[in-house]
């Protein structure tokens, strides 16, 4: 259960991601409902993905989704699927303190590296990152697989 404190803190039950959604929600508009949201994140950690939650009060004001990888370009890394601050709330320093514990959680959990993906027209997205140390180092090709 998730509740009001400046330190973010993991979301580990429904209740907590549900109160997730709006703000996913700005990030991820594709997520169409609540129940879609709850439904994926259950899936996601079977694969060790967690989410980790800034409050103020109890409301989630900014978010971080990741999973801890390893591949044979980076040895184990944290990946960061989502990094979201409320629209409204941007420029008060809420990333960079979701940043800071995304670091620190990949250095305790033995990751040589963070890691990212970020649309190349997030240029506000592209400065954040610059600014939190990262460097755009590969570009990601994908193509949509007809199911």
């Amino acid at each position: 259960m998730i509740t009001s404190t400046t330190v973010p803190q993991y979301v580990d039950d429904e209740d907590g991601v549900r109160r997730c959604y709006p703000l996913m929600a700005q990030l991820r508009p594709h997520l169409a409902t609540e129940d879609e949201f709850v439904d994926r994140w259950r899936r996601q950690v079977a694969g060790g993905y967690r989410l980790l939650a800034l409050l103020e009060g109890s409301r989630v004001i900014a978010l971080a989704g990741f999973r801890v990888q390893e591949n044979l370009v980076y040895g184990r890394f944290l990946y960061v699927d989502d990094l979201v601050t409320d629209g409204a709330l941007r420029g008060r320093g809420h990333g960079e303190h979701l940043m800071a514990r995304l670091k620190r959680e990949a250095c305790i959990l033995g990751c040589g590296r963070l890691v990212l993906d970020t649309p190349l027209g997030n240029s506000l997205g592209h400065r954040f990152y610059f600014r939190n140390g990262l460097l755009a180092t590969s570009l990601r090709f994908n193509i949509a697989i007809a199911q």
